[in-house]
């Protein structure tokens, strides 16, 4: 993992969860709670439908990709296609069925799920910009643009959604040009799509659980406790992007080498590229969350007057969050390594564990039941797959690669 890259993706996460807040803030001052809520659940949905609908197929994607460069990416425009073709259909047939509950978004469903599956097919060839330019900056850049000047012209709250939604449209296209250049034109090679899904298929689940699992808290929230109380979970909840894109910029620049390195037996480098990975996630994150917890009661009132109620929610995100990214990013090793069965039986886990802990604990407690919830799945989320990469591999996230990941020099070398 080159210095750069790994820069590069934590850029990108930094600006995206800048401005996803700035977002939430400008809608939580501009419309009462219930209508923020409803915007909030509406785009939460959306995300958890494309996550669905994607398969996981850009993991699939990366894994033969990065292994491909051995013998020039030959037949790999078959897999990009492999992988393609099921993820648009899905995300059409989802758009059909919930065109009712989120209306003109449903129909920017099938692009969202293209362009995740492109801008993944990029980071197999090892490239980062596209990724941290189109997802990192230009989508959370004029997503906010869009929907503040919505507010600002005083627009009613269900234009919101679609403004939100249209700034994946020129992503798709950029992507798809970004990917012209890198595909060799080769001849489709029988097998390909089973061998695509062969191994992505167990993903596809894990994914669609690990979107359900993103998102379901704030659905949830508005079933049982309203719309006003999802927008209080929304806003104090915030917080939680910075740990999971700042972990999503490091996986994507780990994860081709990760790859790599478990296929060619490489155990020393892959635990080396784990710990690397782990001592930046904490020490660019473990402040954030120290200083949301100490500030909080001030923090939230950004929000509005009705959002100072939710301390005790950012006081279990900040600790649960500071456990999370100490575990490094379990998930991706467990998956590099193949063990795609293991990561699906540990997220419907951490699913059962969340839901379980919503239904008994919201209708009480609202947003702090929720939060609740929400931790306990994190918890099992990281702790199974840290337990089980210690048992197979003897795998740690910290070590005696940690201190030499700190000197840039060497990291840069790695």
């Amino acid at each position: 993992m080159s210095v750069r890259k790994g820069l590069a993706g934590l850029t990108g996460a930094a600006f995206s969860a800048l401005a996803q807040f700035v977002l939430v803030v400008v809608v939580t001052r501009a419309y009462p709670a219930a209508e923020a809520g409803a915007f909030f659940t509406a785009t939460a949905l959306a995300l958890m439908a494309a996550g669905i609908a994607k398969l996981d197929a850009g993991t699939g994607l990366i894994y033969f990709i990065a292994r491909a460069k051995t013998y020039g990416y030959r037949g790999i425009s078959g897999y990009i296609r492999a992988g393609l073709v099921p993820c648009v259909v899905v995300a059409a047939g989802a758009a059909v069925v919930l065109y009712p509950r989120l209306g003109p978004l449903a129909g920017l469903l099938p692009v969202m799920v293209a362009a995740d599956v492109l801008l993944a097919s990029t980071r197999g060839f090892g490239a980062m910009r596209p990724t941290v330019l189109l997802e990192g900056v230009l989508v959370p850049a004029c997503q906010l643009a869009l929907v503040a000047g919505a507010a600002l012209a005083g627009a009613a709250v269900w234009w919101l959604p679609l403004a939100w939604g249209v700034p994946y449209l020129p992503v798709l296209v950029l992507a798809a040009g970004g990917l012209r250049g890198r595909v060799p034109r080769t001849p489709y090679l029988p097998g390909t799509g089973r061998d695509l899904w062969r191994y992505t298929a167990p993903r596809s689940v894990a994914g669609a659980i690990q979107a359900v699992f993103q998102r379901v808290d704030i659905v949830i929230v508005a079933v049982l406790a309203g719309p006003a109380q999802a927008a209080v979970y929304t806003a104090a909840t915030r917080f939680k992007v910075v740990g999971q894109l700042a972990n999503q910029g490091l996986a994507q620049a780990v994860q081709p080498g990760l790859v790599r390195a478990l296929a060619d037996g490489e155990r020393e480098r892959a635990g080396e590229l784990y710990q690397a990975a782990t001592v930046w996630l904490v020490l660019l994150t473990w402040p954030v969350w120290l200083a949301y917890a100490g500030l909080a009661p001030w923090v939230l009132k950004v929000f509005g007057p009705s959002y100072d109620s939710a301390v005790p929610v950012a006081l279990v995100l900040a600790g649960t969050m500071m456990v999370a990214t100490a575990c490094g990013m379990v998930d991706v090793v467990l998956t590099a390594a193949g063990h795609t069965g293991a990561s699906l039986l540990n997220l419907l886990a951490a699913v059962g564990c969340t839901v379980l802990l919503d239904l008994a604990l919201i209708p009480a407690h609202g947003a702090l039941g929720a939060v609740a919830g929400w931790s306990g799945g994190v918890l099992v989320k990281n702790l199974l797959p840290l337990w089980q990469l210690h048992r197979r591999y003897g795998l740690h996230p910290f070590g005696r690669h940690t201190l030499a990941a700190l000197r840039v020099r060497r990291w840069a070398a790695a």
